[in-house]
């Protein structure tokens, strides 16, 4: 069975609306329906961006941290990821108040991607800062606020997703270029590994940010590899792929009344000033409108 790229016949071109952002290297999108905004974030720049999705208005707070994650908190709200520390802020009052670190003795890590499960606990992973193999792991955060090791040996901790029933976690560590599967208790929180559910071939560059739609495929951004490629997760099977004209492509989230609006994130870093002019919407964000929706993200737990 072919895993491979798409042939041109089945690819069908998407439209999609650019927000103008320039992030040197934009992740972590996230959607809060309460407040009918996406926010995500601009890791080394330290800025937080929230975007009102009927007024278009686009907002932006800068804190001097490198700000890997965004996540929805109780009581309207947010919880970051800065640097190596989650924080609970307030948008309205700018109140940061920190919560746990990880890490403390390893000054070049920092956390990157994040999600919430269905019990409200945090996963959030590390990576060192030189990207040294293996220096990274994935964290549970829970109710107590004590991160417990899920995974180690880990080199960029990144894209997570459940299925719809809650029984079954993927997770990418990105230079292996493979997507894990992992049995999933709700209840525990605890994981045990399965199987590779997907391998990204050669030349469709790097698995990053993952959400999951309503048929149990998963969206994933491929760093490198200009735009999120939809994959059956049980055949292994390249299904679609939003093409983008960047090629640093980050992550994606679901939002909008529908659930079916994609917000993908994209990346300036890596690429020359010849690469930049080439790709001048690089580090940009951007709407697409999906078929299949998704799932409203969990809030946490704290």
């Amino acid at each position: 069975m072919d895993h491979g790229p798409l042939t041109n016949q089945l690819m069908q071109p998407y439209l999609f609306t650019t927000i103008f952002s320039q992030c040197f290297l934009g992740e972590g999108p996230l959607w809060i329906a309460e407040s009918g905004c996406f926010f995500w974030v601009d890791i080394e720049k330290g800025n937080l961006h929230r975007y009102h999705l009927a007024s278009e208005k686009l907002e932006i707070r800068s804190f001097p941290h490198r700000l890997a994650v965004v996540l929805e908190g109780q009581n309207g709200k947010l919880i970051l990821g800065l640097d190596r520390k989650l924080a609970r802020y307030d948008w309205n009052t700018e109140e940061l108040e920190w919560l746990v670190e990880v890490e403390s003795d390893f000054p070049n890590h920092r956390f990157n991607d994040g999600k919430v499960d269905s019990k409200g606990r945090i996963w959030i992973g590390t990576l060192a800062l030189d990207f040294t193999k293996g220096a990274g792991s994935l964290y549970q955060i829970g109710a107590d606020l004590k991160p417990e090791i899920q995974l180690s040996n880990l080199t960029i901790s990144n894209g997570m997703a459940w299925t719809a029933d809650q029984q079954t976690f993927f997770y990418i560590d990105t230079p292996t270029k493979k997507i894990q599967e992992f049995a999933f208790d709700p209840e525990s929180g605890a994981i045990e590994f399965r199987r590779i559910a997907v391998e990204i071939p050669e030349g469709l560059g790097f698995p990053d940010g993952m959400c999951i739609d309503k048929e149990g495929m998963l969206w994933v951004a491929h760093y490198a590899g200009s735009g999120v490629y939809r994959w059956n997760p049980i055949t292994g099977d390249l299904l679609d792929k939003i093409e983008l004209p960047v090629p640093h492509v980050t992550s994606c989230c679901f939002g909008g009344e529908n659930l079916d609006l994609m917000l993908i994130t994209t990346a300036q870093e890596n690429l020359s000033l010849e690469g930049l002019e080439k790709y001048p919407q690089s580090g940009d964000v951007f709407l697409v409108r999906v078929e299949v929706g998704g799932f409203e993200s969990f809030q946490a737990v704290f």
